[in-house]
């Protein structure tokens, strides 16, 4: 049997255990599987909507028990997820790529939107670890909020916090997730910032941070067919790194070599095309 057929790189057939509205045209489906229950932080799988097609997830959800990917209705195949109900399958392969490195320290987490999927995960264990957690996070409005229940569970001990940012000002501060962060910055010294989202915002925070001495780790989101390194969709150049296989979780000194970064993607045929 081919090595691509064995391992993570099987698909598996996996039941829907429960699913979650987190907000408008956003939901967590959790499923039980075990090489995802072994998954770091930062990984990814790819989900297969059987009959449809498949798209790669970061993993907002990771234990032996349980765990989950949250999306966003954006297109077909999302819309046929969404057309799903416990006891459901789908399919999975992985998890794939490299994951965040954990800092025990004093960390900074930025998430925008959805992007605040993988370092949920993240969140938890370095609360494991020790570290102190400050989590920015935001949406377009009170209602396009996430998982701030899980963000109320996270800093109850008093030793974490969040701050809520919001594009209308309905909930939090007014602007968006960078909107804080200078001010931030100016007050606190960090060991680490982690952060995932739209790719202008994350450039953003690259810069900021450079400014401000404090290494990143960013996960990064291409179109990936194969997961695998082999189609070619994700690469980025100058360097010709692959987020599926590379990333998508990058460190400071590989991003500023990146020239694709916050300027070109990959289409579906895998053009390159400006941003």
């Amino acid at each position: 049997m081919s090595v691509y057929l064995t391992g993570i790189n099987r698909r598996r057939i996996v039941k829907i255990e429960s699913i979650k509205d987190e907000c408008v045209d956003v939901r967590t489906f959790t499923f039980k599987d075990v090489f995802c229950g072994k998954a770091d932080p930062g990984q990814f799988i790819m989900l297969w909507v059987l009959g449809v097609n498949e798209i790669p997830v970061s993993l907002s959800m990771i234990s032996q028990k349980i765990c989950g990917v949250t999306i966003r209705r954006t297109g077909k195949t999302t819309t046929e997820l969404f057309k799903k109900f416990p006891s459901d399958v789908v399919g999975v392969r992985g998890p794939y790529g490299n994951g965040f490195k954990l800092i025990q320290g004093n960390t900074l987490l930025v998430g925008g939107g959805t992007g605040l999927s993988p370092l949920m995960p993240l969140a938890e264990k370095l609360n494991e670890l020790g570290s102190s957690i400050t989590i920015i996070t935001g949406g377009r409005s009170q209602d396009s909020l996430i998982f701030l229940d899980r963000i109320t569970a996270i800093t109850a001990n008093g030793k974490h916090r969040a701050i809520i940012t919001t594009n209308d000002g309905s909930y939090g501060i007014k602007g968006f997730v960078t909107t804080p962060l200078r001010d931030i910055l100016e007050e606190e010294k960090f060991d680490v910032i982690y952060a995932c989202g739209p790719e202008a915002m994350m450039v953003e925070i690259l810069m900021i941070a450079e400014e401000y001495s404090i290494p990143v780790q960013l996960s990064l989101e291409r179109i990936m067919k194969c997961g695998l390194g082999i189609c070619g969709h994700c690469v980025l150049d100058p360097l010709g790194l692959r987020v599926c296989k590379d990333g998508p979780v990058f460190d400071s000194g590989t991003l500023h070599k990146i020239e694709d970064l916050g300027k070109f993607w990959r289409d579906e045929s895998g053009k390159k095309i400006s941003r």
